[in-house]
């Protein structure tokens, strides 16, 4: 975004406060936020200095924003809707500026066995799709698709060798 500009490429809005906090409300109200995508949200209506940390305030008071609810529900969603391991999970979080404590909380969201399923289910599913001219190369390809899905890579290799020998 050029300086100045709002999302759409025009002027900003330059709403005032009341109506920014309205706005904020429902924008917080209807999936739960962390406070990066919230600030942004509110400069790209025009509002900024104390009125931004006054609605910033006032949504954090009034229950709207809540780091620690957001980090438990963005590691709950995306490890059960798209299956990211907890490496990817962190990596995300703290590109959104959420806390150490926050990112522990979240990832605490994410059942043990739960996981250990999936990362199975995701290894066994690419193991059968996927071709090599050998097994070392399959595993090898395998363990890199659950890598970079975020799964810690001790994790993916016990999974792989286990997958291959009951094979």
């Amino acid at each position: 975004m050029m300086n100045g500009e709002n999302e759409s490429g025009g002027k900003p809005q330059w709403i005032s406060k009341d109506k920014a906090l309205q706005k904020l409300m429902k924008y917080c109200a209807y999936q739960d936020r962390c406070h990066q995508e919230v600030r942004n949200k509110l400069l790209s209506l025009g509002v900024y200095g104390d009125e931004l940390d006054d609605v910033m305030l006032t949504l954090l008071q009034e229950n709207f924003l809540n780091e620690e609810r957001f980090a438990r529900s963005f590691a709950r969603g995306k490890f059960r809707l798209k299956r990211w391991g907890r490496v990817r999970i962190t990596r995300e979080l703290k590109l959104r500026d959420i806390s150490a404590y926050c990112i522990k909380k979240g990832l605490a969201e994410i059942n043990e066995l739960e996981y250990g399923e999936a990362l199975d289910e995701i290894l066994h599913k690419k193991w059968l799709e996927t071709k090599a001219k050998n097994d070392f190369e399959k595993r090898k390809k395998v363990a890199d698709f659950a890598i970079r899905r975020g799964f810690e890579t001790n994790l993916v290799w016990e999974a792989v060798q286990a997958l291959k020998d009951t094979d």
